[in-house]
């Protein structure tokens, strides 16, 4: 049996549940499943940075002969990547090697600017209007570096974010010391991002789902998608594996997952997965100040009230989500080179896959000839971040009003 819905949504992370919530502040009734449990899957575990301060994209100069270097040394690299000879795999990597150029920083730099300082206004307003307590921390984020040449790329780098009106501050040991007491004394300098903030990312997006589900939208979990009908330039029918849907528009944001049903929509949907791990950690005597990220790891320690999470690593990988126990390891070894932080129980482990596209941008946009579908995905280890300035924009476009900055650099064509 068909059934007819206003707005389907398909994927209920970070980006499918910040759509839900605008779309509903605009009158639409929201018809929201995913494949697993919605609001649990990859940006329930991450690190829950909120971090407008991130307008350099994932393929930005330099990133390759770095990623090589990285892999050729594998012990306690944040990086890695699988080998294989899918022709989609390859030619993704193709296109990410020739995106990490200065052009496509400076090209992408701006719209990354644009929505990431949006998300971080529309946090602080949903946290507020909402009353929502999700150990949100307006405290900035602290990179700290034990190794000269990394501390002096991290100054170079913060002074190109200043000149592009992101607020920095550096700080030499001593200022560290000062500002962050529990740093080690392995630590000789640090850079701190005043404008980010922090989050308990699954506390906040299991309010979020119970938000929407109380101004009746539907919300179906373990319901995952088979294939869309097209007549028309349109989107006719959406086949799950438990019933068929005619919806007036929709939203496919299911992240990592978005390319594996894109064959029926006749377009290609240049996603790759790429794994991250965190633990979450029982809370220690004394937590850090705000959010912190170590500069040589890559590894991000986030206060999260009576616990502490440590995220890292980056795997291009495929859909798996196993947790490598040895990853693990090496990211708690990682944290107490920085800070002085007793060890604490484990509470958790996870593994969950960012989407990447290959220049580093999300896709947010309609496909051309597809009149009732918005792509929403893309994100990569921005998803949390960008989560509330996607979704006020998804339901912008959807509705057809002007959206708060210009979309032309977020289309799918542009591949």
């Amino acid at each position: 049996m068909t059934r007819k819905v206003d707005v389907l949504i398909i994927g209920g992370g970070s980006i499918g549940l910040n759509s839900a919530y605008f779309l509903q502040k605009m009158g639409r009734e929201i018809t929201l499943i995913d494949r697993g449990q919605i609001g649990v899957g990859s940006s329930a575990g991450n690190a829950g940075h909120i971090v407008p301060s991130h307008i350099i994209p994932l393929a930005a100069a330099g990133m390759v002969p770095q990623a090589l270097l990285w892999m050729l040394q594998p012990k306690n690299s944040p990086f890695s990547m699988r080998f294989s000879l899918d022709p989609s795999y390859l030619w993704w990597l193709l296109r990410f090697a020739t995106f990490c150029t200065q052009a496509n920083t400076e090209n992408k730099k701006r719209p990354l600017n644009d929505i990431g300082k949006l998300s971080y206004q529309n946090y602080a307003k949903i946290i507020a209007e909402e009353k929502i307590s999700c150990s949100y921390l307006q405290r900035g984020l602290l990179f700290l570096y034990t190794q000269e040449k990394d501390f002096n790329a991290g100054i170079r780098e913060g002074h190109y974010l200043d000149e592009n009106g992101i607020p920095v501050k550096i700080y030499d040991s001593a200022g560290i010391k000062a500002l962050e007491p529990l740093s080690s004394d392995q630590v000789i300098g640090g850079i701190h991002y005043t404008g980010d903030a922090s989050l308990h990312p699954a506390v906040f997006l299991k309010e979020m789902k119970a938000l929407i589900a109380g101004r009746f939208a539907e919300l179906k979990e373990q319901e995952a998608v088979l294939k869309f009908e097209i007549r028309s330039g349109r989107v006719i029918r959406v086949i799950t594996d438990q019933t068929e849907y005619e919806a007036e528009s929709i939203v496919l944001s299911a992240g990592a997952w978005s390319p594996t049903i894109q064959k029926s929509l006749g377009i290609r949907i240049p996603i790759q997965p790429a794994k991250g791990y965190s633990l979450t950690l029982k809370a220690p005597s004394q937590l850090p100040g705000q959010a912190i990220l170590l500069g040589e790891k890559r590894v991000a320690v986030t206060p999260l009230g009576e616990q502490i999470r440590f995220t890292g690593r980056l795997e291009m990988s495929d859909l798996e989500q196993e947790v490598n126990p040895k990853m693990i390891d090496e990211i708690k070894g990682a944290v107490y080179q920085y800070l002085k932080i007793e060890q604490t129980p484990i509470l958790e482990t996870w593994a969950g896959l960012r989407p990447t596209t290959p220049d580093g941008l999300p896709i947010i946009a309609r496909p051309k000839n597809l009149k009732n579908l918005i792509i929403a995905a893309g994100h990569a280890m921005l998803g949390l971040s960008l989560g509330p300035g996607t979704g006020q924009v998804v339901a912008e476009l959807l509705q057809g009003v002007p959206t708060a900055f210009d979309l032309s650099p977020f289309r799918l064509e542009r591949f």
